[in-house]
């Protein structure tokens, strides 16, 4: 009898172990949640909410949310709590690990970014509080990283063979010309509002405002 019971309470640690391992956004809710980018570093979801919108209960690691447009989500709880978030346009949000099921209880479609954070424990880069012809905005911080919004002068330009101790996520905030070439590949010249690239520590890569006029970004870096 004991040794039955035993077998069952295994059985139950199993199954919820393997419940809790299951609830990965992109698996469990895909209509939703779409895989931008991926690497060791990060991972970068796309989220799209239609109006009246509900995902199911999954969990997330530690994230910054960068929205697209302004948006109005009820976050409900593991516990059945919720709580009702304005996302502004343009912000951002550091939020650490969380199991959750967002609704979208706005009058608009929820459309953001989510960069997860990937690494086992935080890294200890210093992040940059100014950068060379470029104004730096702090828009969320935490253990991991920051998002900044950042405005590029039409001079800016970071040299051939540039190179950060610190990941960084470029995320462009409307259809522009900017160039950025990374580890010796092609590079991009064309971007659209949303589009995103990973920059690694320690990459050569070059970038050049090519447009004539300032440039807006949302760069996440991580330490």
């Amino acid at each position: 009898m004991k040794a039955c019971k035993a077998l069952s309470v295994l059985s139950l640690v199993l199954l919820a172990s393997g419940t809790v391992l299951a609830q990965d956004a992109v698996k469990v809710d895909p209509a939703h949640y779409k895989v931008v980018l991926e690497n060791d570093s990060v991972r970068v979801l796309k989220i799209s909410y239609p109006v009246g919108s509900k995902s199911t209960l999954h969990q997330h690691p530690d994230t910054i949310v960068i929205p697209l447009a302004d948006s109005k989500v009820r976050f409900t709880m593991a516990d059945g709590t919720s709580q009702d978030v304005d996302l502004p346009a343009e912000s951002a949000t550091y939020a650490p690990a969380v199991t959750h099921n967002p609704a979208n209880i706005g009058t608009a479609p929820v459309d953001a970014l989510l960069v997860e954070f990937k690494a086992a424990t935080p890294g200890t880069a210093a992040l940059p509080t100014s950068r060379s012809n470029m104004t730096v905005k702090t828009l969320a911080e935490g253990p991991r990283g920051a998002a900044y919004r950042t405005t590029a002068d039409p001079t800016f330009h970071e040299p051939a063979g540039s190179k950060h101790e610190f990941d960084q996520v470029v995320i462009a905030l409307a259809d522009t010309k900017m160039s950025l070439a990374i580890d010796g590949k092609p590079a991009k010249t064309t971007w659209k509002r949303g589009d995103v690239q990973f920059i690694g520590r320690g990459v050569a890569h070059e970038s050049q405002n090519n447009s004539g006029k300032p440039i807006d970004f949302v760069i996440v870096a991580i330490k």
